[in-house]
């Protein structure tokens, strides 16, 4: 994705965006009534008095204004319900969440038309026409906020609700995984062994600031290198936290003349890096956010196993996916076939998903069963790396499960599992 259209995508997901442009939309509105009116050139049958389409206004104006209010505070109210039952990560979903966004924004736009509406209907702007008119936007105005009210009411039940939220960010890195599984090295060529794969003479781009890299622009360093006749290793994938004077990238020598700072800054510009990780095109960082969830919800504060083996089963979901390979045919040409970019590791990715819940849930049986079970399944999926990663997660999580437990007869169940489970076809457990 070039970096203007993800720029766009991070732009409108604002709720700022929204709400101008439906108000925007109801200052239009109203004043569209007034000029129209001059433009009919039929007469409207009946008689709309101003005071009828008065009392409207003002009915919309101070109601929406209530409404926004109170609806501002419920924001605010699921934001920090989600921060702390959650994970401070996952708010950033709700922030962006559409139906609330366009729910506010509609009763902002309504808000901002009545108080239009009634500043021109005061000024006596509108005709006998241009009052038919605005009765009629008004109605309009009038059903569409009871839609939008209906729509806010079965969104509160959930807006901010553990489960809810879970949701949101499993939908988020669903869609990362399948992304990536469509384009494994974002369009690149793979870049398996970073040493042995990079020539002899390249420069190294370094990054300018401290942050984590949230998109690479890889139209940007394609046409880079074929305005270079030179190749690009890309070494740091978005979630990747980086710093100055650390290589993100080499670049080989250009086959032109060229000025190499101006070169290296094009490059690094490729690169968005700000203070927070995005979903959008690292699907580690939803993975990570899962495990969080499922870490406070094994919290003293929380004692919530059964939220933690609800995301075990999420994070299965989704592992699944990825171990289902990439889309596409692996002998395809890549898009951007001189921008060479590391794969993701299927290592990095188990661990992300299930080291954090292993190891806060070890002393847990029923953490630990769950466990077992989704890895041991896990292990009979996709290629050998990936089969090999889930049962060393496997083996990890039950050495900590030995440690941490306390009741024999809890250690005994959980070896019956492992060894029973390592006797099904495809499956090899010397741990157990």
């Amino acid at each position: 994705m070039p970096r203007w259209r993800w720029l766009m995508a991070q732009l409108t997901r604002q709720l700022w965006i929204r709400a101008t442009l439906l108000g925007a939309l109801g200052i239009l509105a109203a004043i569209l009534a007034a000029v129209v009116e001059r433009y009919i050139p039929w007469t409207i049958p009946g008689r709309i008095g101003a005071d009828a389409v008065d009392s409207l206004l003002t009915i919309i104006a101070s109601s929406m204004l209530a409404v926004t209010t109170f609806s501002l505070s419920i924001m605010v109210s699921a934001y920090s319900s989600a921060t702390s039952n959650v994970t401070p990560r996952a708010t950033k979903l709700l922030v962006e969440d559409q139906p609330t966004q366009t729910v506010l924004a509609t009763f902002i736009g309504s808000f901002l038309f009545s108080i239009v509406g009634l500043i021109v209907l005061k000024t006596g702007a509108y005709g006998a026409r241009g009052r038919v008119v605005l009765f009629v936007i008004t109605i309009a105005v009038i059903a569409l906020v009871i839609v939008s009210l209906l729509r806010w009411i079965d969104h509160l039940t959930r807006l901010g609700r553990v489960g809810e939220t879970t949701d949101r960010v499993e939908g988020a890195t669903r869609q990362a995984l399948k992304a990536r599984l469509r384009d494994p090295c974002l369009g690149g060529r793979p870049l398996h062994d970073l040493i042995d794969d990079l020539p002899g003479e390249t420069i190294p781009i370094t990054a300018e600031v401290v942050g984590y890299i949230q998109h690479i622009d890889m139209p940007a360093l394609s046409r880079l290198s074929e305005a270079n006749d030179a190749d690009i290793y890309v070494k740091a994938l978005p979630g990747k936290f980086v710093y100055p004077h650390v290589p993100i990238a080499w670049i080989t020598k250009p086959g032109n003349e060229v000025d190499i700072d101006t070169l290296r800054e094009a490059v690094c510009n490729a690169f968005s890096i700000d203070d927070e990780r995005s979903f959008d095109q690292d699907p580690r960082f939803g993975l990570a956010v899962m495990s969080e969830i499922a870490s406070r919800a094994l919290s003293p504060a929380m004692n919530d196993p059964g939220t933690a083996i609800d995301v075990i089963g999420r994070t299965t979901r989704l592992l699944s996916i990825w171990a289902n390979g990439p889309a596409g045919d692996p002998e395809d040409e890549p898009t951007y076939p001189r921008v060479h970019v590391p794969p993701l590791d299927s290592a990095d990715l188990l661990e992300d998903g299930f080291m954090v819940i292993a190891r806060d849930g070890a002393g847990l049986i029923e953490v630990q069963l769950r466990i077992q079970k989704s890895l041991l399944a896990l292990s009979r999926m996709g290629d050998s790396a990936f089969r090999t990663a889930a049962l060393f997660q496997s083996r990890m999580a039950f050495d900590r499960a030995e440690a941490a437990m306390t009741l024999e007869a809890d250690k005994v169940r959980l070896r019956e599992l492992v060894r029973s489970r390592g006797n099904e076809p495809g499956v090899t457990v010397a741990f157990a």
